[in-house]
């Protein structure tokens, strides 16, 4: 709100602000909230890599523990609501005698998460 006030010599003066004030306080305001917007996006970016790698290392714990009596190379699609992950199991012999590894391979559209196992032949 602008007030007038006289002063002694009959002229007015004008409280306010100025507008470069205006313009110095928008640029720091609009400055933030850039700062602010771009924060808060890439901190969801690093959440929803993390939920993927948790789902996807969880999924492949499943598929570990389901076949840890008979490992087989095997591939598959996951049921709903996990339809976008994909496994393949790989089992291999080890450099290490009488030991095979069992490898659990879960990939998503942006990671691939692998398990490795070493069971006894």
């Amino acid at each position: 709100m602008i007030r007038m006030s006289w002063s002694r010599n009959l002229h007015y003066q004008e409280k306010g602000f100025t507008l470069l004030e205006v313009l110095i306080s928008l640029a720091i305001i609009s400055g933030l909230l850039i700062t602010l917007i771009y924060t808060v996006n890439y901190h969801l970016g690093i959440v929803e890599k993390q939920e993927t790698v948790t789902i996807g290392t969880m999924l492949a714990r499943k598929v570990l523990s389901e076949m840890e009596n008979k490992p087989e190379n095997k591939k598959g699609v996951f049921e709903k609501p996990y339809e976008q992950y994909s496994f393949e199991t790989i089992l291999q012999d080890s450099p290490y005698p009488g030991i095979s590894e069992f490898t659990v391979t879960v990939k998503s559209e942006k990671e691939e998460i692998k398990l490795n196992e070493y069971i006894l032949k």
